[in-house]
């Protein structure tokens, strides 16, 4: 489904730059839109593919497991 790959390619643009500004940058979307993306396909799948700090960006096993695939 179109949409389910749009969550995908956007789960994998930041989980490729560990930023969610450089993938929105990369698929010429708002950081807000590439976050929003992120937290819908989170709930989906209920499970959080990244840990998020007011500076840093990283994937939680979870996120790992998901990339990989």
């Amino acid at each position: 489904k179109p949409a389910e790959f749009a969550r995908i390619r956007t789960f994998l643009a930041v989980a490729e730059h560990l930023s969610f500004s450089r993938a929105a940058d990369m698929l010429g979307m708002t950081s807000s839109a590439v976050s929003q993306i992120v937290r819908e396909l989170e709930e989906y799948l209920g499970q959080q593919l990244f840990q998020r700090t007011t500076r840093t960006v990283s994937l939680t096993d979870q996120g790992a497991l998901l990339q990989a695939r």
